[in-house]
């Protein structure tokens, strides 16, 4: 178990960063369903694009290090929302590094893939932004106003400047949400790669939850609670694009178990921290001051146009234009495996790779 600190001990962020304290973005993405089921909702529909699932099966990381993969992920998802501005502005930096290094040729198509690639990036933000409203919605307290669901996704908008896609094209309402997937649904295939990746991700808790003591005996039911509550969340095209069957009775089982279960966690904050720091552990300290409602140094929301100007960055869409050049011409011109700049650089942020 991990022990948290006290409130001395917790270092203040710099300021709130890109959201206030009373922002939707701080309600939805605090909730225990986030980092659960989420996430899980997220990375396992994010593998349909057959450009992500290319870039994602070729590094073989899903398979060899999914524990340390999920937890970068819940990590770097719960800075933007609740880190300062020079992390956050940093870490969407480094970022472009990382993803620089996934490209390659798409077999199916046979056409080249970038994770740079704005689609490719705005198709990760609203998937993930979307996951984690559905898991709130679902299993946890329940629908948000009109209004809220529109200030949410204004918010995303905010948070796609830390990525190489344009906020303009992020939906602002349910309907523009709904209208985007079925924009998709054209686009998206399930190869035998793509049906194995995302069968590996449903039955992630058998590779993130520990597997000595206690704990590791409830493995097989967590990771039962996760697949089918995951499952019974996802439209009946991509189950069968994924090859997966689950009944409506299991569906409305795991859903009401689920919501008394994410009830009771987020009444007992030490059950959270606790879960949390099994979980990614790195990401406490993130979300620990909004926790223990510990101000920041200093009560600034800023803007990411103003962070940039700030510290010296610039829109990640136009960052590192000669890295990523020089990884286009040793994976297409040299026939070289791109260099690992942006994971080495990316390990003091978000924890080490192995």
């Amino acid at each position: 178990m991990t022990k948290h600190k006290s409130r001395r001990e917790i270092t203040p962020h710099e300021d709130h960063g890109f959201f206030g304290p009373d922002s939707i973005t701080h309600k939805v993405w605090g909730h225990p369903t986030t980092p659960l089921m989420g996430i899980v909702r997220a990375v396992t529909i994010e593998e349909l694009d057959p450009n992500l699932l290319a870039a994602v099966h070729n590094t073989g990381a899903n398979y060899d290090r999914l524990d340390t993969r999920y937890a970068r992920t819940v990590q770097y998802f719960a800075a933007v929302a609740f880190a300062d501005s020079r992390s956050v502005s940093k870490m969407a930096d480094v970022l472009v590094k990382i993803h620089s290094k996934a490209i390659g040729i798409e077999p199916v198509s046979g056409n080249r893939y970038d994770a740079n690639d704005p689609a490719s990036q705005l198709w990760i933000l609203v998937t993930g932004w979307h996951s984690v409203l559905t898991a709130y919605e679902r299993f946890g307290p329940g629908k948000l106003s009109e209004a809220e669901v529109n200030q949410f996704w204004a918010e995303c908008a905010i948070a796609a400047e830390f990525q190489t896609c344009d906020p303009a094209d992020v939906p602002r309402t349910r309907e523009e949400v709904r209208a985007y997937f079925e924009g998709w649904r054209p686009r998206l295939a399930a190869s035998e790669a793509t049906q194995r990746m995302m069968h590996h991700l449903l039955n992630g808790a058998n590779e993130v939850v520990p597997r000595g003591g206690l704990l590791g005996l409830t493995r097989p039911f967590a990771n039962w609670l996760i697949r089918t509550g995951t499952i019974a969340t996802l439209p009946h095209h991509m189950r069968q694009l994924a090859g997966i069957n689950q009944s409506r009775v299991t569906d409305f089982a795991v859903t009401r178990l689920l919501k008394f279960m994410m009830a009771v966690l987020h009444r007992s904050r030490p059950l959270q921290r606790w879960m949390l720091g099994i979980l990614a552990p790195k990401t406490l300290p993130i979300v620990e001051p909004w926790w223990q409602g510990i101000a920041p140094l200093n009560a600034e929301v800023l803007t990411p146009a103003e962070a940039r100007e700030r510290y010296g960055y610039v829109k990640p869409a136009e960052a590192h234009l000669d890295l990523r050049a020089r990884q286009y011409a040793r994976v297409f011109v040299d026939q070289q495996p791109p260099s690992d700049e942006g994971l080495i650089e990316s390990q003091p942020m978000l924890g080490a790779l192995g």
